[in-house]
């Protein structure tokens, strides 16, 4: 898998080893590439690399000492038959090795080498305080728990405050996944989007140069398929297995999408699991653009594609597809997919005005991009942009997405002019945005005309 885009991340990183002589701070979830992302910006360097094991403080460190003594082969001391004896001796060695010239010292799955050294962070604080100014050692902690790694950061914790850069790693947005997928035309990597998101991985599994059934049919349609075991990865290990997290996200993909429903359907109250997966950006809570955290009209949507697809569609037909029917269902599959993309497309379509945003396109002072409802769900707006030029925010642009190959624009335009009555008296005012996946029909000047190949176009950065 070649490394691609990351560039943010990387100049990120750059700066913090020009700058900084305090700890930096890498996390993410699982598969998301944090470990890639290191070993480019390590990989003209003189690097130590060390990956926790959850193994016992003797292993990891011997597992340590071999990693130095392979960076580093003609340093006096042979820590092949004199390895590290505790984390103060490898860290006063490191610091030594360091004296002259950089070297970093990256501790990957920071929090399975803290399962077996709990002590760990209260050492590297301790190291920290005594060898800074004395050693240009670098240190940089990364890991997937994101609870943990989270908490590290903690008032409490005892490197609070010791983090000059502290760097989340979040899977890419659609025009980064087109990256990964530059064989394919627009609206089918507009497809394996809706499909995998933007887990560099599982992207990278999608063969590109065979049909989409033949490549749903070897990743999720049979027994032991790379889909299917990641999809009870992720249930097992993000999740948790002695948590409601998993019920609340079944719950969810089943389409009960409002906090009462939920609840209704796990049996307890669900804030605390809501709020967890959140965080781990399994979940997202979503109300009105022009609605604050006070509202009410939220609701919750799964906004990891991928977990959408698994919780979804591929569970429907588990039972068969562990019964080697895989092949016999594949077609009612991929039929029963244009709900699953019509979501996934509408995100991503807001994604892309966001990014047009960043860039200015969308005009000034914009603040914020989502969709919007009336109470009751009715007059729904899959995208609304906000400006905000005097201290008030107001709508600029309306939008509509739809998973279809091509879309009327003049008589879209029309639906969303009356839907907009019920949200700003200045309706003439707004700008208008048309969403398909192939074709625009029937547009105007005045109407921004958004496709796959827009939303999709790989621009890497």
């Amino acid at each position: 898998m070649h490394f691609v885009n990351r560039e943010r991340e990387l100049a990120r990183l750059e700066s913090w080893w020009a700058r900084s002589e305090r700890f930096a701070l890498v996390w993410g979830r699982r598969r998301v590439g944090k470990t890639a992302l290191l070993r480019r910006f390590a990989h003209d360097r003189r690097v130590v690399f060390h990956t926790g094991g959850g193994e016992s403080p003797q292993e990891e460190l011997a597992g340590m000492s071999r990693r130095v003594a392979e960076a580093f082969p003609d340093d006096l001391r042979d820590l092949r038959s004199n390895p590290y004896v505790d984390w103060h001796d490898a860290l006063d060695h490191l610091a030594r090795l360091a004296q002259d010239e950089p070297v970093l010292l990256v501790l990957d799955e920071f929090p399975e080498l803290i399962i077996g050294s709990p002590a760990l962070p209260g050492i590297l604080r301790a190291f920290w305080d005594h060898a800074q100014g004395r050693t240009k050692l670098r240190i940089l902690l990364c890991g997937s728990a994101v609870r943990t790694m989270f908490s590290i950061q903690e008032t409490r914790a005892p490197l609070y405050g010791r983090f000059d850069l502290v760097l989340p790693v979040h899977s890419f947005r659609p025009h980064e996944a087109a990256v990964m997928l530059r064989d394919l035309p627009a609206t089918e990597r507009a497809f394996v989007y809706g499909l995998l998101g933007g887990m560099p991985l599982y992207l990278s599994w999608w063969d590109q140069h065979r049909p989409i059934g033949e490549n749903l049919l070897e990743l999720a349609c049979q027994p032991g398929a790379r889909l299917l075991s990641e999809g009870r990865l992720i249930l097992a290990t993000e999740v948790g297995e002695g948590e409601h997290s998993a019920a609340v996200l079944r719950a969810i993909a089943k389409g009960r999408t409002k906090f009462s429903e939920i609840q209704d359907a796990v049996g307890i109250n669900p804030t605390r699991v809501l709020d967890r997966l959140i965080e781990l950006r399994l979940v997202e809570r979503v109300m009105p653009v022009t609605d604050d955290e006070r509202s009410r009209r939220r609701i919750y949507r799964i906004c990891d594609n991928f977990l959408a697809f698994y919780l979804g569609p591929l569970m429907r037909y588990r039972g068969e597809i562990e019964l080697d029917l895989g092949e016999s269902i594949l077609p009612a599959l991929v039929n029963g997919l244009d709900d699953l993309m019509g979501a996934a497309y509408e995100e991503a379509f807001r994604e892309h005005l966001r990014r047009l945003a960043r860039a200015g396109s969308l005009g000034p002072n914009i603040v914020a991009v989502g969709p919007w409802w009336r109470t009751g769900g009715q007059d729904q707006i899959d995208a609304v942009a906000l400006a905000e030029p005097q201290r008030t925010r107001i709508p600029v642009l309306v939008g509509e997405s739809k998973w279809a190959k091509t879309a009327n624009a003049a008589r879209l335009r029309a639906r969303l002019f009356e839907k907009a009555a019920s949200l700003t008296t200045d309706r003439d005012d707004l700008r208008y945005a048309i969403c398909a996946r192939e074709s625009i029909t029937h547009t105007t000047p005045d109407i921004l005309a958004v496709t796959a190949a827009d939303i999709f176009a790989g621009a890497a950065g």
